[in-house]
């Protein structure tokens, strides 16, 4: 492959992670909508804000674990592209930087844009403006910095799932509702955390597939710690909370949720037996897979339930 390469780039940024991304705004909009709060422009905001995060920190990943020796040649999971040699290191850090502003231009426009909406009406009747301004940018900022902590930091010290719920379940989740909606409420917080569960599974597959090598390059995520047993737990339980969490939308009559979400269940436990049957090696990659699949499946049924609703 040639390399800098627009191929290579593009690989780089992994397409295929972005459901992950995608999962929180497409709920927290849906669940907007059934409240009578549609404004497709800044969805479409907050979606494109959220895949670049996602890219931004798929590219760090690649980038740092590369400058630490942690993809070597016994690595199990898709190819990264600095390893590969398929991107310089120099051009990755441009790369990230590019990305980054853009995200950061989106997060802007964001704010913008939500202070022309009449979402913003209702957030300034409990807010002033300069604390509003202050909060939106917070974020913004927090969000940035979140992706090179939760790489540079986090994922080697145990904290990877906890930073995963936090920058993508419950920030985008949240965000996006109170973008759309100018207020906060208990269903879209029920709602992110089943959204955070949801989207974790994904990081849960690739640390379980990952356990000794991680171990061995000092990467000490929560499987490496306690061991197969642990991540094959970790990884059912969060799909069956998140349906849970899910189901308990149908106390104040979102019943079609937890009617449509139960069929999520049932594929991620047909992946979690699949993950314990192959148990090891790079065939999990295809777990991986799976569990996008799933996610998509949540995001289709969360969305498709809440509008019939």
């Amino acid at each position: 492959m040639k390399q800098n390469s627009l191929k290579a780039w593009v690989l780089a940024c992994r397409p295929k992670t972005l459901s992950g991304a995608l999962v929180s705004v497409c709920c927290a909009t849906a669940l907007a909508c059934n409240h009578g709060h549609a404004d497709w422009r800044m969805a479409v905001l907050c979606a494109v804000f959220a895949s670049l995060m996602q890219v931004a920190s798929n590219l760090i990943n690649d980038l740092y674990d590369f400058l630490r020796g942690t993809d070597g040649t016994d690595r199990l999971g898709p190819e990264r592209a600095c390893a590969q040699g398929w991107i310089t290191p120099r051009a990755m850090r441009c790369g990230i930087a590019v990305v980054c502003l853009l995200a950061a231009v989106a997060g802007m426009g964001i704010i913008v844009g939500f202070c022309l909406s009449p979402a913003f009406d209702v957030l300034s009747a409990h807010m002033s403006l300069p604390l509003i301004a202050a909060l939106f940018a917070a974020v913004v900022a927090m969000v940035l910095g979140g992706a090179f902590f939760y790489t540079t930091f986090g994922s080697y010290h145990g904290l990877g799932d906890a930073l995963v719920y936090l920058f993508f379940g419950y920030i985008p989740t949240c965000g996006t509702y109170l973008v759309l909606r100018g207020s906060m409420d208990w269903e879209a917080l029920v709602l992110a955390t089943s959204v955070a569960l949801v989207v974790d599974t994904l990081l849960v597959v690739n640390n379980y597939r990952d356990r000794e090598t991680d171990r061995h390059s000092g990467k000490l995520t929560l499987i490496a710690r306690f061991g197969k047993g642990f991540g094959e737990h970790f990884y059912l339980w969060q799909g069956i909370l998140a349906w849970i969490c899910a189901s308990l939308l149908g106390l104040h009559g979102h019943f079609m949720v937890s009617r449509l979400v139960v069929l999520y269940v049932l594929l991620h436990c047909s992946t979690w037996r699949s993950m314990r049957r192959i148990g090891e090696g790079r065939a999990l990659n295809a777990i991986l897979g799976k569990t996008s699949r799933n996610m998509l499946a949540f995001i289709l049924l969360t969305v498709v339930a809440l509008m019939l609703e």
